[in-house]
């Protein structure tokens, strides 16, 4: 979702979502200002910032809605801690521990060989790539 679309109610519908006031204001904070990683906690912190009635765990919902509707990429760090990325594009993420920051790197920075054939019926739908470093 561009931040040169403006239009979000379309978007959302286009992506298979009803375009509910909470989903168009999340769509709005995550989408308006680039490419970014966010945390559900730091994005329900942006939402009480701009005043508006949203708890926790309509924020987790509708981030989990826009990763499955293919708006949001979700990068998995820890178990139980999770950055949703509005670049859905292919790429690696630098992470910073133990500052919790993402930082994406191209794809074509890395070269994988020698993956394993995938269990019968299934195929590699893409590679992750997390480099984990320090300050």
């Amino acid at each position: 979702m561009p931040a040169t679309s403006p239009d979000f109610p379309a978007r959302l519908r286009a992506a298979g979502l009803r375009p509910t006031r909470q989903r168009v204001a999340l769509a709005r904070l995550l989408f308006e200002g680039g490419p970014r990683h966010v945390t559900a906690e730091g994005l329900h912190v942006e939402v009480k910032a701009s005043r508006m009635p949203v708890s926790l765990a309509t924020v987790y919902n509708a981030l989990n809605q826009f990763r499955d509707a293919g708006l949001l990429r979700e990068v998995v760090v820890a178990p139980g801690r999770s950055y949703f990325d509005t670049n859905t594009g292919h790429h690696h993420h630098f992470f910073i521990e133990p500052d919790g920051e993402l930082h994406d790197f191209p794809s074509d920075k890395v070269t994988i060989a020698g993956l394993p054939t995938p269990p019968k019926g299934t195929r590699v739908a893409r590679v992750d790539v997390i480099v984990r470093v320090r300050r």
